[in-house]
């Protein structure tokens, strides 16, 4: 890690809070200006701490919606138009490792690991008579979550996802540990590696994590979704199906009956939706989902249409697409252009972000259950009910000649249900396929499919080993 993103921690707090007269609930306000020695002097501070964790995971290159929208255009669901260099360059395959954008992901990313990693490791440590062992085991608990989504997004960035190489190749240094004052230059870890702290955080995590389903918070609701998606992602179809159906099980959690929930702030089809107002994106400048996804006239760049045969993909009566999108607009060309209307606050960057919801968990099990028994009604039931609220017709089994083509229909409706959401580019990647057809630097495995180690981590820390092509 760099040594200037240690020493920037080393003065950065996690939080503090002030009481609130509503349900006897903390009030949690972050702040970034407090001495690290005051985080954890009371239960206020560490819960404090742990509010600038989830802070920390708003920033633009993180949570914020950069890597996501990264992840759409190096695909196919959606050009860039936008006149940032740096995301040309990606969006081209012409990357190079001293790109800015490249460098504050991998920087940002790291930040919101020291944030969490200070919370696991001094809460408990916290002596405060108010502060149970119980809600200080909760608070570690989500930190351990936090820590957990944010590397398993990292590791699909910069390098080859796990199935390339069951999980063999280099992924990312795995830092557990707060920083203390002494300087650590870590290796990279293997894919494998960074997956089984993944895992581990979760399984902890899961233990002491809240029952609720309140999409606000790190609840055991998220941690299980989450578990699907990485066993997913690791080919391990029969954990991917359990965990899922863990989700599903939980009554507290409803598939939307229409697409009207992406206007509204939390439903019961979101699991885990990252907190977002008014001043955590447009007040600072930084921008968010909106800033991508709408045209200059709705308040945003206009920097990430939609892609011509993505249009084309889709049936013309599915509202998934007909209820979804903002016609007869121009991109940041000046080009007409259609955009998605997922993210409509193009004028604050409100939009909250949808980073487990239901419907992904449904797709989870549907693409499991086909991976394991070939094709199958349990699974065609799913993408049915999905079709169906879509208005699309339904499918048979004989629909589908073998496995192959039955679960090429599964990832199809997964790519339709999750476009812009950042799901994409990982989902070609884990199926061996290329990210765009034709073009051989997008081609599966070919090098700058994944990003570069940001050229200064590598001047800075020798034990890092650059990704090939970079």
């Amino acid at each position: 890690m760099k040594l200037n993103i240690i020493k920037t921690f080393a003065m950065l707090s996690l939080g503090v809070a002030t009481f609130s007269s509503c349900d006897d609930r903390l009030d949690l306000l972050p702040q970034d200006q407090i001495a690290a020695d005051l985080a954890f002097v009371d239960e206020r501070s560490a819960r404090g701490s742990l509010m600038g964790a989830y802070s920390r995971m708003q920033d633009l290159e993180v949570f914020g919606s950069m890597p996501a929208v990264i992840n759409e255009y190096m695909s196919d669901n959606v050009n860039f138009a936008g006149s940032f260099v740096t995301l040309q360059d990606i969006n081209n395959y012409v990357t190079r490792a001293d790109n800015g954008t490249v460098e504050g992901i991998w920087r940002d990313h790291y930040r919101v690991f020291l944030a969490a990693n200070a919370v696991i490791a001094n809460t408990p440590n916290v002596e405060d008579i108010g502060f149970t062992d119980e809600e200080k085991n909760q608070v570690v608990a989500e930190a351990k979550f936090v820590r957990a989504i944010t590397y398993f997004q990292l590791v699909n960035l910069f390098a080859h996802t796990y199935t390339f190489d069951n999980g063999a190749g280099l992924g990312v240094p795995v830092v557990t540990e707060p920083f203390t004052g002494e300087v650590t230059l870590p290796a990279r870890s293997t894919v494998a590696e960074v997956y089984a702290q993944i895992i581990k955080d979760l399984d902890e995590a899961s233990t002491y994590l809240s029952t609720s389903t309140d999409p606000q918070l790190a609840t055991l609701g998220a941690a299980d979704a989450l578990r699907s998606r990485v066993y997913l992602y690791m080919g391990d179809w029969a954990k991917a199906n359990q965990y899922a159906d863990a989700v599903i099980a939980n009554k507290g959690y409803v598939l939307a009956t229409d697409f009207t929930f992406f206007g509204d702030k939390n439903t019961a089809e979101h699991i885990f939706n990252l907190q977002n107002s008014a001043t955590d994106n447009g007040a600072t400048g930084s921008g968010g989902w909106a800033s991508y996804y709408n045209a200059a006239t709705d308040g945003g760049r206009g920097d990430a249409p939609i892609a011509q045969a993505f249009i084309d993909a889709y049936d013309a009566t599915d509202l998934r697409y007909t209820s979804l999108i903002q016609e007869d607009k121009v991109d940041a060309q000046g080009q007409p252009a259609t955009f998605t209307a997922k993210f409509p606050d193009g004028v604050t960057d409100a939009d909250n972000a949808p980073l487990l919801r239901l419907t992904e968990v449904h797709l989870n099990k549907a693409e499991a259950l086909a991976e394991l028994n070939g094709v199958n009604q349990a699974s065609l039931d799913i993408i049915n009910d999905l079709r169906e609220r879509a208005g699309l017709s339904l499918l048979a089994l004989s629909d589908f000649a073998d496995k192959a083509a039955f679960i090429d229909a599964i990832l199809e409706e997964r790519r339709k249900e999750l476009a812009f959401e950042g799901h994409r580019r990982p989902d070609l990647l884990r199926k061996g396929k290329d990210l765009r057809a034709g073009n051989p630097d997008a081609a599966y495995g070919a090098n700058k499919t994944i990003l570069p180690i940001p050229q200064d981590e590598m001047d800075i820390n020798p034990s890092l080993v650059q990704n090939d092509g970079y």
